[in-house]
This record gives C-alpha cells, sequence and structure tokens, in this order.
C-alpha cells in the first residue's frame, strides 16, 4: 500500500520575509496570505500550495554555483517565453549569475535574497 502525499508548502529563510513576497507575488500572481508579518509571510495559490518566506537573523544567501553556501533549495517556474520571463524578472528585482549551464532550456536566476530558481522553457504552452 502506498502513501499518497501531497505537497502543500515550501517555506525559504530570508532576511526580509514581506520583500520576498512582494517579489515572488508580483512574479507569480499568487495571492499574500492575510495573516503575512515581518517575521513570515506567505504566497497562496488556487491550488492549496504555500509558499513561505521565514525571518532568520544572520541569514546568509546562497552562492550559486559555488557551493561555500549552499543553495539549499531552488524552486523552477515553466514559463512560455525565456526571454519575456527572464526580462520581467530582472526587472521585478531577480539577479543573474554569470553560470548558466543550459541557457536555450532554462535560466537559473536569483531572488532578491539570493535564493536560486529557474524559469524554465515549457514547450506545453
Amino acid at each position: 500500500m502506498s502513501l499518497q502525499m501531497k505537497l502543500r508548502a515550501i517555506t525559504l529563510d530570508c532576511p526580509d520575509p514581506l520583500a520576498l513576497v512582494a517579489f515572488y507575488q508580483q512574479a507569480t500572481g499568487l495571492e499574500p496570505h492575510p495573516k503575512s508579518d515581518a517575521d513570515f509571510a506567505g504566497l497562496t495559490g488556487e491550488d492549496g500550495l504555500f509558499i513561505g518566506f521565514q525571518r532568520v537573523d544572520d541569514y546568509q544567501a546562497p552562492r550559486w554555483p559555488d557551493r561555500t553556501v549552499p543553495q539549499q533549495i531552488h524552486l523552477d517556474f515553466a514559463v512560455d517565453d525565456l526571454d519575456r520571463a527572464e526580462a520581467r524578472l530582472l526587472e521585478l528585482g531577480a539577479g543573474k549569475p554569470d553560470h548558466q549551464p543550459n541557457e536555450d532550456r532554462w535560466r537559473v536566476l536569483t531572488d532578491p535574497a539570493g535564493h536560486p530558481f529557474c524559469v524554465v522553457g515549457d514547450k506545453r504552452s
């Protein structure tokens, strides 16, 4: 008998939860959780997924691809146009590391707190 599990939440450490909520809300269109505050903030999706951001004192941003401060986790987002998505995310405050392992298929970006994430060309869109 297999165990059925559904992912409900992902929580990222960061220095400023409300700043990351603003970034990801603009990037994804997800709705801010009404009980978000300066110590813990989140976004909710129609499918019930919750992305949380928790304040951590002395937070150290990942150094991708350098492993001195590992990436810990990264998110992937499907997009229909890599160039447009990249341009919009950079406008919103994302960073773009020099190391791009397969720029034709996906782009590695960093959120304002330094977490690496990818935008991936979605051929189904």
